[in-house]
């Protein structure tokens, strides 16, 4: 069954790596599921529940959008907010996308690495801006951490120097006060609930559990949004996103929507 997994990955990646960006389909819920699986599940029901240990695993993730970075070390503070806050598509920082939902992004093009001197060349390329067309998936991630990379690689996508969008929407039943949102994130990253900027993360760093902490909020009775942009250069990307009490506990009395 895995070697069989495996055939459909490779020829469905080779099928999009050939495409040009703004010709591709979105892919359909049985190609996905095969191409990510061991890292995520396509939504298949209304509602999830965080984790045990209160890790949000439900997540409306954008095809990664290009921002070449050739090192982490430019991820500074107003780099991060201006690069992250660039209106990239309509209503950014507000809509809650549909899974399939198209996205048409104005970004800049990698070129191949110019290997012909034997290794990748110095010279920096003008930028080349192209219109593309990106889609959202609704998935559920298989471990506590969202594998952004894997997302990426796995579906044929650019993987190094770009910026990823991901939304998810939970549901309280009453409010939860004195609650912190904690995330860990490679590299840089925005935070966002219910419109409101908490977190902005920056520099050099990896993914590690409840690496950076926000102020205290009140999760509010009923629906409540979660936004998150996560940008990398080279190397990995991934989150992982809870909310902890005052003491530092895990929060898991909500359910997980997506609208």
């Amino acid at each position: 069954m895995r070697k069989i997994s495996a055939i459909i990955y490779i020829a469905f990646a080779a099928m999009l790596l050939c495409a040009p960006a703004d010709a591709q389909k979105k892919p359909s819920q049985k190609e996905i599921a095969a191409a990510l699986q061991g890292y995520f599940t396509p939504v298949q029901s209304p509602e999830a529940r965080p984790d045990s240990r209160g890790f949000i695993r439900r997540w409306l993730l954008l095809d990664p959008i290009s921002k070449p970075n050739r090192t982490n070390r430019v991820f500074t503070d107003s780099y991060t907010r201006e690069a992250i806050l660039h209106e990239y598509f309509p209503s950014q920082l507000t809509k809650i996308p549909k899974d399939g939902e198209r996205e048409r992004v104005e970004m800049e093009v990698q070129p191949p690495v110019n290997l012909t001197a034997g290794r990748p060349s110095a010279e920096t390329p003008a930028p080349q801006f192209k219109k593309v067309n990106l889609y959202w998936h609704a998935l559920d991630s298989d471990m506590y951490y969202v594998k952004l990379f894997r997302m990426a690689a796995n579906l044929g996508n650019t993987r190094y120097g770009v910026l990823f969008w991901a939304v998810t929407v939970i549901d309280c039943e009453e409010d939860i006060p004195n609650v912190r949102l904690a995330i860990g994130a490679n590299n840089a990253a925005m935070w966002w609930v219910n419109g409101e900027e908490l977190l902005l993360v920056t520099g050099d760093r990896h993914m590690n559990i409840d690496n950076a902490l926000s102020k205290r909020i009140t999760l509010k009775k009923g629906r409540n949004v979660i936004r998150a942009a996560i940008m990398n250069g080279p190397g990995m990307s991934e989150f992982c996103a809870r909310f902890v009490d005052e003491e530092g506990r895990p929060v898991t009395n909500f359910t997980v929507t997506l609208e």
